[in-house]
């Protein structure tokens, strides 16, 4: 079996998603997610200019071999676009063996070691009252955990919180308000510190202590103001306190263990193994973030996962709306098998988006499976992501209030 034909497909059904198709000669074709938000045509690039002349006439069984000629063979390894699109031709490949052997991916990858995976919502709000509606809503949909993310008191656009982001959508649904230029919102972190605890009190006055609730913090805080909420945030009993500093300094973790017991959740930016060294082998965290699609596929996310097990650290893949079906059912895939499962995080996606990418994978009481389907289980609709073409966006980007940039 050779490979005959590689395609990079970009369409926009509410936001943008790269797709690689990957064709042999025996007619098996198999897809590949290489979404980077905000950047996708620096992956469209990376694929078609070097990635896809690599290869034409190449065995698609040798995946493990295939992954390391594209990273080692590079020189220049590691970073989000490489990864994403070192991730896209793993994924297909997995995929097409998968396909091969008339068996969905799980299968290959060990078997079920769960009858399904479990996952979490995002519930937001600008103010209390509406975030409460919001918790509402997601236990309506089946929900058994959830991410709660609230405005700040006097400012204006805040990470997690809608307003003015979305539009109607040609499909009756929501899809990104897609601008040639990012939305900039604006950060208070003495603001923050303030409003979080009593954002948590009133969720957890209204819900019980028995909901499992979740926070991000986006990267905002130094390592001493992470260490202070996570400490203050105890009371509340969260199942994890997200990316409470940037973890490029992964020694800054350290300070924020020593103060807190909160469970910690890291990664989603991370791109190698060597991103969670110092934070796995010190037990600074509880939760690996990242994706199939930034983390350079299926092989290398399932070795992250056999490491962090060795440390009785589990797995929660990042899924927001940017991965698309493609990269969420190779996650659920993994999930399924491995042992160490924590979470997954699960957004949903526009009914649109469901049309181009048909999927496999269904959401039941709160829970995921990845279906029967040999291989991922995800057909793509050529003819309908052509009629969405890619359309520039951004993500937005995070001020202080003096103007300079922050984390976003």
């Amino acid at each position: 079996m050779r490979i005959v034909s590689a395609d990079v497909v970009v369409t926009s059904p509410g936001r943008n998603f790269v797709t690689l198709k990957l064709t042999t000669d025996e007619g098996v074709t198999g897809l590949g997610d290489a979404t980077l938000n905000g950047r996708e045509l620096a992956v469209v690039s990376y694929l078609r200019d070097h990635v896809v002349p690599l290869l034409i006439g190449t065995d698609p069984q040798r995946i493990e071999h295939t992954w390391q000629s594209l990273y080692r063979g590079a020189y220049w390894r590691r970073g989000p676009v490489t990864m994403a699109a070192i991730a896209a031709v793993d994924v297909a490949l997995w995929d097409i063996k998968a396909k091969t052997a008339g068996l969905p991916l799980y299968q290959l990858l060990g078997g079920a070691s769960r009858d399904r995976v479990r996952t979490y919502g995002h519930a937001n709000g600008a103010d209390i009252p509406e975030l409460l509606d919001s918790v509402r809503a997601r236990l309506a949909e089946g929900y058994t955990a959830i991410r709660v993310q609230t405005g700040v008191p006097g400012l204006q656009r805040v990470y997690g919180v809608h307003q003015g982001t979305a539009i109607a959508a040609e499909d009756g649904g929501v899809r990104l308000d897609q601008r040639a230029l990012p939305v900039e919102e604006d950060w208070d972190t003495a603001a923050y510190l303030r409003h979080v605890p009593t954002v948590l009190e009133a969720v957890r006055s209204e819900f019980g202590p028995e909901l499992p609730l979740l926070h991000d913090a986006h990267h905002r805080l130094s390592p001493q103001e992470a260490a202070r909420l996570a400490a203050t945030v105890e009371p509340y009993d969260l199942f994890w306190l997200e990316d409470v500093t940037p973890a490029e300094n992964q020694a800054a973790l350290r300070l924020v263990r020593q103060h807190s017991t909160t469970p910690l959740a890291i990664g989603e930016v991370f791109n190698t193994v060597f991103d969670y060294q110092t934070l796995i082998d010190e037990h600074l965290i509880d939760y690996v973030r990242s994706a199939v699609t930034h983390f350079g596929g299926v092989s290398p996310l399932r070795k992250l996962f056999d490491y962090a097990a060795q440390h009785q650290i589990r797995s929660a893949i990042h899924g927001p709306e940017d991965i698309s079906p493609v990269g969420m059912a190779a996650a659920v895939h993994l999930d399924l098998a491995i042992h160490n499962f924590g979470i997954q995080e699960f957004s949903g996606h526009t009914a649109l988006t469901d049309r181009v990418f048909r999927h496999a994978y269904t959401f039941t009481d709160g829970h995921l499976h990845p279906g029967e389907q040999p291989g991922l289980g995800v057909e793509l609709d050529e003819e309908l992501a052509a009629a969405h073409p890619y359309a520039p966006a951004y993500l937005p980007v995070n001020r202080l209030l003096d103007g300079s940039v922050h984390d976003w």
